[in-house]
């Protein structure tokens, strides 16, 4: 099995972003055939922010996104999306976009795009002393020292560079302590073109990963057997500030609360030169499995 990474598992996410468009307010997406159950939740919200964002005047630019999983998607199917115009103000526009296969929605989005305006501008500081992208482990360094999570590794494509400040989630029970935080820096792993909607969604699609990581960090805990199952049930991502998804940036998350079999997290993404790009919380539903 060949693992398809860098500029060529760019160009694939590229074309699944690229929807074909069947009338005004429709619009069509295809899923990677990796041999994956369900469709991956950051795949469905990016294409539902591609069609939101197509219906929109392109000087507005998208600020904010909430969207709730409703049912695991079909990668062996297209999905269909269909995007309600609620409002097109002198400064903002609304827009719903609902992705359906078989006839039911799998997932329903909220965004709003704006117009770009001057204004107040302050941040938190960027955390100090986390070591860079070069000084961590890759994902291929993590998965050479567990051999029998190579498959999985090389079973989608690696469009994506990710790399755990600490510890991932999916090493084995017991190997991985309890933190606080979960930090990774991600970038799109070649180059994107010149277009904030597409550099929007490639982060929307990269937002999705990890975020639950850190529900699982604060216990110390791992997902797989002897561990925990789950998935994403809503996702909510606030834009801040310009930013290139194909350069690295800063995922500092963390969890503060979790109960009724479901854990919330929160994440800030920061570049390298400490600015505060986005923010991003979501909820996932976490159930322990047997070993």
């Amino acid at each position: 099995m060949t693992l398809l990474q860098g500029q060529a598992a760019v160009d694939q996410l590229l074309e699944l972003l690229d929807l074909k468009q069947v009338d005004a307010a429709t619009f069509q997406g295809e899923s990677p055939q990796t041999g994956a159950q369900r469709v991956f939740g950051g795949q469905v919200a990016g294409q539902a922010l591609v069609a939101a964002g197509r219906t929109v005047d392109p000087s507005r630019h998208v600020h904010s996104l909430h969207g709730y999983f409703v049912r695991p998607g079909d990668p062996t199917v297209p999905i269909t999306f269909h995007v309600e115009q609620i409002r097109d103000g002198r400064s903002f526009s609304v827009r719903r976009s609902t992705a359906k296969q078989h006839g039911k929605t799998i997932f329903f989005m909220s965004a709003s795009f704006q117009i770009p305006e001057e204004g107040l501008d302050h941040q938190e500081p960027a955390p100090v002393g986390v070591p860079g992208p070069e000084d961590v482990p890759t994902m291929l360094d993590w998965a050479e020292k567990y051999p029998e999570r190579m498959a999985m590794f090389k079973a989608s494509p690696r469009s994506v560079d990710v790399r755990y400040v600490g510890v991932p989630g999916w090493v084995p029970p017991g190997d991985r302590d309890a933190e606080p935080l979960q930090r990774v820096w991600m970038r799109l792993d070649g180059r994107l073109p010149d277009d904030q909607l597409i550099h929007a969604c490639a982060l929307t699609y990269a937002s999705d990963m990890s975020l639950l990581d850190a529900v699982l960090s604060t216990h110390g805990e791992v997902w797989g057997p002897g561990g925990v199952i789950g998935a994403s049930l809503d996702h909510a991502l606030w834009f801040h500030r310009p930013f290139r998804a194909d350069e690295w940036f800063l995922y500092d998350s963390a969890s503060p609360s979790a109960s009724g079999a479901r854990g919330l997290a929160n994440g800030r993404m920061f570049t390298r030169d400490g600015r505060h790009i986005a923010s991003a919380v979501q909820e996932g539903l976490l159930r322990r499995i047997g070993g």
